[in-house]
C-alpha cells in the first residue's frame, strides 16, 4: 500500500479534479454523534463502527463516511442547487479480515439537485468513468429503486411491505422473508404454540431485557395479523425473482425490465427512470450498449442509496474492495432533512488503491 503522504497527495489531486467540476470543497468532523447513524442503520453499525462515549455529547463514532454528515450540512445551511467535495479518513472495524484496512481514505463528489435527477446521475458516473478510465477498471451499474418499486407493488400488506424494504441491503434476510410470507417457509412449531396460546404471556417467567409487557403484546399481535394474512402470490414471487435474476448489459436489461413490467406494473416508472439514465449517460459519451446492469448491484455495500447505484473494480483482483462506488440517496435527505428533501446523487473514490493498481501493486 502507498504511504501517506503519497495517499494524501493524490487525495488533493482527485479532489481538484472535483472542484474544476463545480464542487465546493467542504470538511466534516472524525468524530460524529452516533445517533444519527443508529436511526439509519440500526444497532447492525455497531459491529463495523468504533464507537466511545462522551460524558457531555453521548455516544460517538469515528466517521465510518462522509455521505451522512455531508447531507446534513447541506440540510442545514446548503443552498441549491449544490455541489461538494471532500477528502480524508474514514475508520471501519475488521473483526474477519486482518488484511482489510480498517482506516482509508475517501474522496468524495455529491450533487444536490432537484431538476433532471437522471442528469445528475450520468454526471456523476461520467466523471468517475472519465477519472479512473486510464486503471482500466470494470464499471457496473445497478438501480435498488427498482426493486423497491417492485415490493411497493405487492398485493401485501403495508407491514409486510416495510419489513421487505428494510432488509432490501440484506439479501439473506430479504430472502427469508420473502419465503415466510409467500408461504414457501413453514412456520416454526413454536411459534405456531406461541400464537395459538390464550395468554402466551403466561408462562413468560421474569422479565428481562428492554422490552416492556406492553411491546411484547403488540408484537404477538403483529405476528397473528401476519398468520391471518393471505400468502404473496407464487406469481409475484416470481416476479421479484426474475428482477433480481437480471443481469445484462444496460440496453438488454432495460429490455427484459420493461417485459417485466408488463406484469408487473408498479416498476414502470422506474424502468423510464433508467431508460432516461441511459439516454444521458450516452449522452455524455458512455457506450451503455457494453456498461454491465445489475438489478441486485449495491444491495450488501449501499445501505442508504434508494435508486440508481454504480461501482469500479479491478476484475484481475477480485480480493480488493471497490477502488469507487457510489449512488443516489434520495432517501437519507428525507430522514435527514427534519422536513426538508432534496434529490442526491454522489460517490467516493479510494487513493490508495488508484495509486496501488497504477504500481502494479
Amino acid at each position: 500500500m502507498p504511504n501517506r503522504a503519497a495517499i494524501r497527495a493524490e487525495a488533493d489531486r482527485l479532489r481538484r479534479l472535483f472542484e474544476q467540476a463545480g464542487a465546493l470543497p467542504v470538511e466534516t468532523s472524525v468524530l460524529q454523534p452516533a445517533e444519527a447513524l443508529l436511526d439509519l442503520y440500526g444497532e447492525d453499525i455497531r459491529a463495523r463502527a468504533y464507537v466511545t462515549s462522551d460524558a457531555l455529547r453521548g455516544e460517538q463514532m469515528l466517521r465510518p463516511d462522509f455521505t451522512v454528515p455531508v447531507v446534513q450540512m447541506h440540510m442545514e445551511h446548503g443552498a441549491e442547487p449544490a455541489r461538494y467535495t471532500y477528502s480524508g479518513a474514514v475508520f471501519r472495524r475488521q473483526e474477519h479480515d486482518a488484511s482489510r484496512s480498517n482506516e482509508y481514505t475517501q474522496v468524495g463528489f455529491e450533487i444536490f439537485e432537484r431538476v433532471a435527477p437522471e442528469a445528475s446521475d450520468a454526471e456523476v458516473f461520467a466523471l468517475f468513468f472519465d477519472i479512473l478510465r486510464p486503471l482500466g477498471l470494470k464499471a457496473a451499474t445497478g438501480d435498488i429503486g427498482i426493486l423497491m418499486a417492485a415490493v411497493d407493488g405487492l398485493q401485501t400488506t403495508d407491514r409486510r411491505k416495510a419489513a421487505l424494504r428494510r432488509h432490501i441491503w440484506r439479501p439473506r434476510r430479504f430472502r427469508a422473508l420473502i419465503d415466510r410470507f409467500s408461504g414457501r417457509a413453514p412456520v416454526p412449531e413454536t411459534r405456531k404454540a406461541l400464537l395459538a396460546a390464550d395468554d402466551p404471556m403466561a408462562m413468560a417467567g421474569a422479565m428481562i431485557g428492554l422490552r416492556g409487557p406492553d411491546e411484547i403484546a403488540a408484537r404477538i399481535r403483529a405476528l397473528r395479523e401476519d398468520e391471518a394474512t393471505p400468502p404473496i402470490s407464487g406469481a409475484e414471487v416470481a416476479l421479484i425473482e426474475a428482477i433480481l435474476a437480471v443481469r445484462e448489459t444496460c440496453t438488454y436489461a432495460l429490455e427484459r425490465l420493461r417485459d417485466i413490467a408488463v406484469d408487473m406494473p408498479a416498476i414502470l416508472p422506474a424502468v423510464d427512470r433508467l431508460a432516461a439514465r441511459l439516454d444521458a449517460m450516452a449522452a455524455r459519451g458512455i457506450d451503455v450498449t457494453t456498461l454491465d446492469f445489475e438489478a441486485s448491484f449495491g444491495r450488501t455495500q449501499m445501505e442508504y442509496y434508494d435508486g440508481f447505484v454504480f461501482g469500479f473494480s479491478c476484475e484481475n483482483r477480485p480480493d480488493l474492495p471497490l477502488v469507487a462506488s457510489g449512488g443516489r440517496y434520495d432517501a437519507l435527505t428525507r430522514q435527514l432533512g427534519r422536513g426538508r428533501e432534496i434529490p442526491a446523487v454522489g460517490g467516493v473514490i479510494r487513493p490508495g488503491l488508484v495509486l496501488g493498481l497504477e504500481d502494479g501493486q
